[in-house]
């Protein structure tokens, strides 16, 4: 119904499309269908001078002859105070197309859902245009393909799984990884060295294993994260602790 109401009122549709942590093999049948046939495709990158990581997942997918790739800034801060303007700005960029009657797919590596920069828009969009019919495509996360590719199983019968992004859980972390079974830390690339203390200081270093940009050329696995200690590490990268 509220596909229907969109195009009575003139009003593209908005997809959110994830398009998984690197592999173009990856991307869903359906994650497919809704990016050639979309008119507009749009993408997150960190910098002007930057290039989007999920448009290099699906560019060969994609036709720019017939379709509009609008690439939209979102910094990699922490500033609360700064970080709502790009927000906006995205999402007026994408009303505007929507207003056109163009339907839109927002793409976004991993899951959308999933620590994804597509739910400030989302949210947004939601309050600025409430009649939009909006359909979200699931994407293989990152955390699912950094497991499968250190053959690493997540969670089985009672256990539990804790996904944190590390950078904002430092405080907490010694709990978490004591707390539950298996834990994925993500944004570990700026705090990694007081992530392997906290690690070493539970004994836990043997049990941890590090990914970074999963299922793409540049995947890499280190099995003894002691060795990583003091590198400027990727921003695309995990570390998995498996008791």
């Amino acid at each position: 119904m509220k596909d229907r109401d969109s195009r009575m009122n003139g009003l593209g549709r908005f997809f959110g499309v994830g398009v998984g942590p690197g592999d173009p093999e990856l991307l869903t049948l359906k994650a497919l269908r809704v990016l050639q046939e979309s008119p507009v495709i749009c993408m997150p990158k960190k910098g002007e001078h930057s290039r989007s990581y999920a448009l290099s997942i699906v560019s060969s997918y994609l036709d720019p002859a017939r379709q509009e790739l609008l690439e939209l800034v979102f910094p990699m801060k922490r500033d609360l105070d700064l970080l709502p303007t790009y927000w906006r700005a995205a999402t007026d960029e994408i009303i505007v197309r929507l207003r056109a009657g163009r339907d839109v797919a927002f793409i976004t590596e991993g899951d959308p859902l999933l620590f994804g920069t597509f739910i400030y828009v989302y949210d947004l969009l939601r309050q600025a245009e409430p009649s939009v019919a909006i359909e979200i495509v699931p994407g293989v996360s990152s955390v699912n393909a950094s497991a499968a590719s250190a053959l690493l199983p997540l969670a089985t019968t009672s256990d539990r799984l804790a996904i944190v992004p590390a950078s904002y859980a430092l405080e907490e972390l010694s709990d978490i990884l004591q707390r539950f079974d298996t834990v994925v830390l993500l944004k570990v690339n700026d705090v990694f060295d007081r992530v392997l203390d906290i690690l070493e200081s539970l004994s836990l270093t043997d049990r941890a294993v590090y990914v970074r940009r999963c299922t793409s050329p540049q995947e890499e696995i280190v099995r003894d994260v002691r060795t990583l200690r003091g590198q400027k590490l990727d921003y695309l990268s995990q570390v998995i602790v498996r008791k």
